[in-house]
């Protein structure tokens, strides 16, 4: 979305970066890549998808709002060679069962877990159903996508985790979304050092509150234009994914001068 001009300044609080032993990519310019990216109908995942398009990638875009869906399509489609349109529902093993059906078994280079959903509300009235679709979309779609995908990619590949400060930190009545980040960071920890031998970049990215259409469904008032944009973030993914092959920029927390808000 287009920052609000009364937007605080952006602060980096942290990157890490460490050397992985291998040479520059060995992709030539008229070699397709192939990005796979969840929750691209907007918000993080949409800008990502902006920033990425190219001529020599086919983007494979998913989402549930077909809709939206589009309207990414019809931003980034003029700039890369092909988009591939995903929809279906990763709250259930099934539908990210479809999904991968889908992509088939040509290898991509890059895989963005981004879809999420938040369930807002006091852990005592958090319902069974919504515990089980936080689980199904946070945390069992990623490992289900990683388990398949990663065993394809070849080295200089990247997979790309948009957690959240709610990955390290607890907030009152965020019990549900924190316990699925949680639960991914710990998961992300643990794939990329099974992956560091093949060369494979895992990257987690760690935003602060982030201007995107989820704060619509959640009650309360929120001080969105003190907010980061959705663009901001995908900046700081599009830079860590630009370093050499060799270096991997493990973690990068983003946060407002406003505080996480």
């Amino acid at each position: 979305m287009t920052p609000q001009a009364t937007r605080l300044p952006l602060q980096v609080t942290a990157i890490r970066c460490w050397t992985l032993g291998v040479g520059r990519s060995t992709f030539s310019a008229s070699t397709m890549k192939r990005y796979l990216i969840t929750g691209a109908s907007r918000g993080i995942g949409g800008a990502i998808a902006e920033k990425l398009a190219a001529k020599d990638v086919e983007l494979l875009l998913h989402g549930r709002d077909t809709v939206a869906l589009a309207q990414t399509r019809k931003a980034v489609e003029p700039h890369c060679a092909k988009v591939t349109l995903l929809v279906h529902d990763l709250a259930s093993p099934n539908g990210v069962s479809d999904l991968i059906s889908e992509v088939g078994n040509e290898r991509i280079d890059l895989l963005v877990n981004n879809a999420g959903v938040a369930v807002v509300k006091p852990f005592t009235e958090i319902t069974p159903i919504e515990w089980e679709q936080t689980v199904g979309v946070n945390i069992t779609a990623p490992f289900m996508l990683t388990q398949y995908f990663a065993p394809q990619m070849p080295p200089g590949s990247s997979i790309v985790n948009i957690l959240s400060v709610a990955a390290k930190s607890g907030f009152a009545n965020w019990g549900a979304y924190c316990m699925s980040k949680f639960a991914l960071e710990g998961f992300s920890q643990c794939v990329r050092e099974e992956l560091r031998d093949r060369k494979i970049r895992v990257i987690n990215v760690y935003p602060a509150a982030t201007d995107t259409e989820i704060w619509d469904q959640i009650e309360g008032k929120w001080p969105r234009k003190k907010m980061m944009s959705a663009t901001e973030v995908a900046d700081a993914v599009v830079f860590a994914l630009a370093r050499p092959t060799d270096t991997l920029v493990e973690n990068i927390t983003l946060s407002s001068l406003a505080g996480n808000l």
